[in-house]
Parts: structure tokens; sequence; C-alpha cells
């Protein structure tokens, strides 16, 4: 921190990574809560010699200067270094400054990385929250330890597992991605055990990691482990809740594994974003740039960044005027160093692995880019808030966007009403969109339709011959040349 940076920091009035004390009569009682709040939250300055007023116009800093700045310094380090006071060695960084005549002291403190720090006296854990110190909750100190294992708990083995808890619908639809957009990753010629011993869903030992399971597992072996897993998504007719007429006009069923949820997810958010139709093998094309595209990029990074060991699960909510993901677990950075950093960053590196494969997310360090053309496309900025336990992420829909949501939402209603009636109710979610998006598509084949919802040809030759059984789809002509009937 050089002397112009400090004296920048005094004249703002709010600074959640800098904290002032005035330090008059020697080292003040609140020195080490602040010092336990930086190295469990993020890190962040403390400044001694300089006196905070507060003023109905906000807070006033007045430079004070410390008396015999050497010893303090000294003992400050000596703690620091030490076990004394904490119950761990702090990490920091000094730096002196002489301002108006005065001698201003300054100790980066950085995140350890062995949280949480506790004041060894009390046992009692600190956390940042806003611009001050406040004592951690059971829940934040569980986060904290949670983080402490950042980018490794969903890497270790899951005991008891093995081959037959993988999901075989979800790894056939995961290497028909690979087949159409990564061939050097497909390997025909394996089978489905060797295959996934090959890109190391199933490990050496013969177990699945934390994040493979997840990813592609079957929901039962998913839960016996991680009984809280569940990733929710809700459409909800309004700009709040408080003023939706319902609760939700659709809400998606609970899936097999992540893999699953986020196919489901992103024919979802097809509805309520620009996203014309690309005759592509994911309806997406090389160069593609809509906002469906973006968002795409926000879902795979909101599955790979999730807290799954957390009690509380994932989100994400579709109002009226945004799209709102919200994941357990804190941004481990802050949000400016996103463009930079983040993306190299995930907590679960293995899920982002599985979605880089095919080619669904962007190399480390610049998907976000994608994420922030969010603003160029609709106008909108994309916001991000962070806190201990939760970090949300918020995509503002454009005007135009915000009435395609309401007539989607309208006309997503009257087909499902009209579908239902003809069948009293024998069809599902799945087939349903099928069946509308065939109507629109009538010379659409079957092996595009298995590329366009990533389901495998057997399940799609099920959903097709369930709506023919029912008399709602006929097909004229051949398989390649021919077209779809859809009974009105």
């Amino acid at each position: 921190m050089t002397k112009e940076e400090l004296v920048n920091k005094l004249n703002d009035i709010e600074w959640e990574d800098f904290e002032v004390k005035e330090a008059s009569g020697g080292l003040p009682k609140s020195m080490w809560e602040t010092v336990s709040a930086f190295a469990n939250t993020a890190g962040g300055w403390i400044v001694l010699g300089v006196k905070e007023s507060k003023t109905d116009f906000g807070s006033v800093y007045k430079i004070k200067g410390v008396d015999n700045p050497e010893k303090m310094e000294q003992e400050i380090i000596t703690t620091l270094r030490s076990r004394t006071k904490f119950n761990a060695v702090i990490s920091y960084r000094t730096s002196k400054h002489v301002i108006e005549g005065k001698t201003v002291l300054a100790f980066e403190i950085m995140v350890s990385p062995h949280k949480p720090v506790a004041i060894k006296s009390t046992g009692e854990v600190y956390v940042r929250s806003g611009s001050g110190d406040v004592l951690a909750s059971d829940l934040e100190v569980d986060a904290i330890v949670r983080d402490a294992a950042f980018g490794s708990r969903s890497e270790t083995e899951v005991v008891g597992s093995g081959f037959e808890d993988v999901n075989l619908e979800s790894l056939a639809s995961y290497r028909s991605y690979l087949r159409d957009f990564n061939r050097s990753l497909s390997y025909p010629n394996l089978n489905d055990e060797d295959f996934c011993k090959k890109i190391n869903i199933v490990l050496g030992s013969g177990k699945l990691s934390y994040g493979s399971l997840l990813m592609f597992g079957k929901r039962d072996s998913i839960l016996r482990v991680l009984p809280t897993f569940w990733v929710d998504y809700m459409e909800i007719p309004g700009e709040s809740y408080s003023e939706a007429a319902q609760r939700y006009t659709y809400r998606m069923p609970e899936q097999e594994n992540i893999w699953e949820s986020f196919q489901l997810i992103m024919r979802r958010l097809r509805n309520f974003v620009d996203a014309p139709y690309i005759e592509g093998p994911d309806i997406f094309g090389t160069e593609d740039n809509s906002q469906l595209f973006c968002l795409r990029e926000g879902v795979v990074n909101f599955c790979a960044h999730s807290d799954y060991f957390a009690a509380a699960h994932p989100t994400i909510r579709v109002f009226n005027d945004k799209i709102v993901m919200q994941n357990p677990g804190r941004f481990i950075l802050d949000a400016t160093e996103f463009r930079s950093r983040v993306l190299s960053m995930p907590r679960n590196p293995s899920i982002i692995k599985f979605f880089r494969h095919p080619k669904l997310s962007e190399n480390a360090g610049y998907g976000i880019d994608k994420i922030i053309r969010w603003k160029e496309l609709t106008g909108c900025e994309v916001k991000f808030n962070s806190d201990l336990l939760i970090s949300t992420v918020t995509y503002p829909l454009a005007k135009n966007n915000s009435r395609q949501t309401m007539q989607s939402r309208s006309e997503n209603e009257e087909i499902n009403e009209e579908i239902n009636e003809e069948i009293n109710e024998e069809i599902n979610e799945e087939i349903k969109k099928v069946l509308d998006f065939i109507s629109k598509n009538p010379t659409i084949t079957q092996p595009k339709i298995v590329l366009q919802f990533g389901y495998s040809k057997s399940k799609v030759n099920r959903i097709i011959a369930k709506l023919r059984e029912l008399g709602l789809l006929t097909r004229e002509g051949s398989n390649k040349t021919g077209r779809w009937v859809v009974k009105k």
C-alpha cells in the first residue's frame, strides 16, 4: 500500500477490506478481532494511527499517528508470527508512512489457509460483515471450514462407490456431446466402463470422486452420501416473490445429477432470452453470441462453483425482469478479480473439467468475458454479490426479454393445457417439450432431436413411440426426407 493509496482509501467512506484504528494509547483490544475476521474472510488492511468519526454524512477520518511505531510494529509482528494469540500463524505484509508529520502503520492480513482462525483465549471466530467485525455463527464457522477445503473436497474418493453408481443414460448423453464437439475425447471404441476410467469419471482406485458422482451419478447413490443434493429451478410470474400471483408457474422436477439438471435448465432458459434456433449439434453455433450462450457459461459456472456439502442447495429463479442464480458458498475472490482469475479457481475442479471436455464451457480465465458480454447484448449489467454463506449472480433481462418471458409462460401454459386435455396428463414435461419442438420443426430427424435435447437415442425412441401410441404424432415419408405431423 503506497502513501497515495492510503490517502485515497482514507477519503472513502466504506471499505470492507479496510479498517482504521486510532491506537493512541497502545494496541486497541479490537485489533485481534479484526485480524481473525480478515484471515477468515477475504483478507484486508488494518491501519493504525487514524481516528474515525461518525457524522450524519458518513465517516470522517483524521490522521492521529501512533507513539513509538517501531515497538508497536514489532509487537504486532511477533504476535502474528507466533501461536500465542491465534490457533494459526497469520500471514501479513507491513507498510509504514508519515502523513501530516505523523506515523501511520498499515498491516495487510492475508486469507489464512488454516481456517477457521480463532482467538485462543476465548475460542471466538470472527468474520467481516460489511465494514465491521462480527462473531461468526455456527453456520458461518461450518462454511469457513468448507472454504478451507476449497477446490479439493469434491475431488476426494467416495467410499464404497464404483462404476455401478454411474447413470448410464446420462453417460450416453454426455458421450453424444463429445462425439459432436470434441471427437478426440469421445473414445468411441471404448465401452462405458473403460470410457469412465479413461476420462477419470471412475478413478484409478475404481471409485468415483464426489465431483464425478455429482455430475453423472444415480440419484440414489448421490443422496446416500450427500442427502441434501438438489438443484432447484423455478419460474416465478412477477418481479419478486411478493408480487407473484402464484408461487411459481414451473418448478423443475428433481433430476438424477448435475448433468441432467444442466440440460433441462438450458432448455427452459431458452424460452426467456434471445436464442434463435441454429441448425447445429446443440443449438449453438461455433461463434454464437446470443444471450442464451452467455447464460450457458453462467449455468456451467453456477454448477461448478456450488458448495454441495452445505445444508442449503443451489437455486435458479426466473422472474419477469431477471434471472437469479444463487449458490451456497461465497465467491473465493472479490468480484473485481473475476475477469482474470475466478474461472481458474473452481470450487469443484472435476465438474468444470467435465463441462469443458465437450466444449460447453470456456477455458480457464475466459468464460467470465462471455458472462460480462450480457451487458452488450441486453444493456443490463450482470450483478455479483457474496457473503460468507451465499453467492448470487443476477442477470437483469432487457425490456423486450421481460415481455418475452411473460409471453413464453402464457404460451407454455396454453400448450400444456391443450396437451393435458388430449391425453389426460398421461405424459410428462420432457415429452411435452419434444412434441412442442417437433411441431415447430416438422422436418427434424430423430438424430437431431437427440442432439437438440441431449437425450440418449433410446430415450428419444421411447418418447416418439409414446407420442405415436397416444395418437399425437405420425410421420409422412422416409426417415431422412419425410416430415412429422402433429395432431392439433
